[in-house]
């Protein structure tokens, strides 16, 4: 569960940006926000709001860089560069990257520094009574070419430990050595449709991706159709094909084709999905991202989450994360939207807004951080007359 996190230097971002999940003693205990094992109050969600080109997508691409390199780095080709990519004024200097998450009632942080080329410090801390003790330190030792690795109970030999590579991260690297703590880290469940170059589009390919996994869940399978049908999109349910496919070069795959239902009079009609409107495909591929997450727990990051859909599509996706009963295991969803009607959705606690400067240097802050900003305040209203910034000089 992630609830904290720490950026510098990474893409349009330079001076240091600490977003926090933790909610605010001042709001109102609700459904938006549960309290942890550790005692902990955080949010169900989170919205990242701004101007375009104000550094949202670059923000949360560091949430989504940072859940692959702990848990995929070392599938990562051995002279493969890391992909990141430090602010242009800053080239000379390393991503600084800093999470805090709870796992077994524990806290725990780990940070990085790193660029392109190398991993330069690396370390994982667990909240022992009141203070972090170390469970393993990784730090560059440029003179002798070579990492100083210390550890504490982690568990992977120091022999191993030393084999790890310059792209790779050691928990990913434990990981494959079976190292119990570092299987349950990078068990830990994150679904994004953002990469190295931002949001993925929709497209025929994530369309038949999504299929796939409707195909082997059941479960997911016919929640989907329950709120595709609920949500008034002319739809009396979706068919998930098995079909063969033919590539280029003459061999055959399955692959997973959608069918939108139309019902007219007491005859269903079957349109491929390709055909169904940019909406309907938007919410069908939405869905294949959050349901997972709601069923099994863990965290959604979403770059513009409204993203073909009506505005008025807002509340019930967030309604999915905020009611206990679709959302029984307190699975939590960071955002970004241009439609700002979600401010009357949320807490203060719960939006970010960014901001871009004429140095082209980006800067984020919570609204419950600005002075002067009350629990009952008309956030749209006020949002919209230019009360917090963050929004665009046209």
């Amino acid at each position: 569960m992630l609830y904290s996190i720490k950026v510098k230097n990474f893409q349009s971002f330079l001076d240091e940006v600490h977003i926090s999940m933790e909610m605010s003693q001042h709001v109102p205990d609700d459904d938006r926000s549960f309290t942890t094992a550790a005692g902990k109050r955080l949010s169900k969600a989170m919205a990242i709001i701004g101007p375009n080109a104000s550094g949202k997508t670059a923000l949360i691409k560091s949430m989504a860089f940072l859940d692959w390199f702990i848990k995929h780095s070392f599938q990562n080709k051995v002279d493969a560069p890391i992909p990141l990519a430090s602010h242009f004024s800053a080239k000379d200097q390393p991503s600084h990257f800093e999470i805090e998450f709870e796992m077994d009632a524990k806290e725990w942080r780990y940070s990085l520094d790193a660029d392109e080329h190398r991993v330069y410090s690396e370390s994982l801390y667990c909240k022992q009574s009141r203070a972090f003790s170390y469970v393993f330190t990784r730090v560059w030792d440029g003179a002798n070419n070579k990492y100083i690795i210390k550890q504490k109970q982690f568990g992977l030999l120091q022999k191993e430990a030393e084999k790890v590579r310059e792209n790779a991260s050691l928990i990913a690297t434990a990981a494959q050595y079976e190292v119990p703590l570092a299987l349950q880290i990078v068990s830990g469940f994150v679904l994004s449709n953002v990469n190295v170059f931002g949001r993925q589009h929709l497209d025929d390919q994530q369309i038949i991706g999504a299929s796939a996994i409707y195909a082997g869940d059941e479960l997911i399978r016919n929640q989907m159709n329950n709120l595709l049908c609920g949500w008034d999109l002319g739809l009396s349910g979706v068919k998930v094909e098995r079909q063969i496919h033919t590539q280029e070069s003459g061999k055959e795959e399955h692959i997973f084709v959608p069918f939108g239902l139309h019902k007219v009079g007491d005859t269903n009609h079957a349109l491929m999905f390709k055909h169904e409107s940019s909406g309907t495909q938007g919410a069908y591929l939405l869905l294949s991202r959050i349901l997972p997450i709601l069923n099994n727990g863990g965290l959604a990051i979403i770059d513009e989450l409204e993203a073909d859909l009506h505005p008025h599509m807002l509340n019930p996706i967030l309604d999915l994360f905020f009611s206990p009963k679709t959302n029984p295991k307190n699975a939590q969803i960071i955002f970004t939207c241009h439609s700002v009607e979600v401010l009357s959705l949320l807490h203060k606690s719960q939006v970010v807004l960014v901001e871009k400067n004429q140095d082209c240097m980006s800067d984020a802050w919570r609204l419950d951080s600005m002075k002067g900003v009350r629990a009952d305040d008309n956030l749209y209203a006020k949002y919209m007359a230019g009360a917090y910034g963050a929004i665009p000089q046209v």
